[in-house]
């Protein structure tokens, strides 16, 4: 997710939107034809594009454990950025998809002109502050060097994370969008922007990095136990959901994968598979 996201959009939309929905789809390959087609129509699948993890292996769960059962044939198409599952979505290549919180969502549309909508809140990935170097974080001293997300939402994000922890200072009311022009207060720290799914390979290039809960998981770190400092989940606006095109919340395929992303089972499969590092937040998704 970067800053000039309607920029990143139009052109990956253009040059890897079809080279994304082969390689990262399954060998049937409905959306290729049209999922527009298959509305409401419950004897064909419902394509839903979602990041690996943990979105794709909660979809890939209810897939194999309740979908079955609640007449529901349900395809996973993974992908590994921001934008493709978003622009799918719009087009009509895909049905739903299941990667992404509400100040994002918010944003893509403002930037991109699309017309996504939530539909079910499923969890929440905390974000948190690691280091191979440093042990505490009254250890994080002035001239070392703090990787942060460098898309508008995360990067905000992970700024109140720090400043909710000392590290920096922010201007007083700033909102999500917080940026570094925001910081106050440095406090001897230098920043570096990156694209959210690189921070964790640029860990050991940096004194510490705050890391999206999801791609914390994909470089083994366990939310939980490995961070220095994590998001609370309490009253936390950043709720992962499955969301539709505009117009597309009634589909009955959509109302009943709904139904089963909020149910007691996969609540269970979020609670004992994630030990805390993603948490259940189930419910309607906030107001814009």
């Amino acid at each position: 997710m970067r800053r000039n996201i309607k920029t990143t959009a139009a052109a990956a939309a253009t040059a890897a939107l079809a080279l994304g929905l082969t390689a990262c789809g399954t060998d049937s390959d409905p959306a290729a034809k049209g999922a527009t087609g298959a509305k409401n129509d419950t004897s064909k699948a419902l394509v839903v594009a979602a990041s690996p993890t943990p979105h794709g292996d909660i979809l890939n769960f209810v897939k194999k454990n309740l979908a079955g059962k609640a007449g529901l044939k349900l395809e996973v198409k993974e992908f590994t950025d921001y934008v493709l599952p978003n622009t799918a979505t719009e087009t009509g290549q895909v049905d739903a998809n299941f990667f992404q919180h509400k100040p994002y969502l918010d944003d893509f549309n403002k930037q991109n002109d699309t017309h996504i909508v939530p539909v079910v809140n499923v969890h929440l990935e905390p974000l948190g502050l690691y280091s191979k170097s440093v042990k505490s974080l009254k250890d994080i001293k002035p001239g070392q060097t703090v990787a942060v997300p460098n898309d508008t939402t995360n990067e905000g994000r992970a700024l109140h994370l720090l400043a909710e922890n000392g590290l920096i200072t922010l201007k007083p009311g700033v909102g999500t969008n917080a940026a570094l022009s925001d910081i106050t207060d440095k406090k001897g720290l230098e920043f570096k922007e990156l694209e959210a799914a690189t921070v964790p390979r640029a860990l050991s290039d940096v004194d510490a990095a705050v890391i999206n809960g999801n791609y914390a998981i994909e470089a083994e770190l366990t939310p939980g136990k490995d961070s220095l400092a994590l998001e609370k989940s309490e009253g936390n606006p950043y709720a992962n959901f499955l969301a539709v095109k505009e117009g597309d919340e009634k589909d009955a395929r959509v109302r009943k994968l709904a139904g089963l992303l909020n149910s007691a089972e996969v609540k269970k499969f979020i609670e004992d598979t994630y030990q805390g590092s993603i948490v259940p937040s189930f419910g309607s998704p906030a107001k814009s």
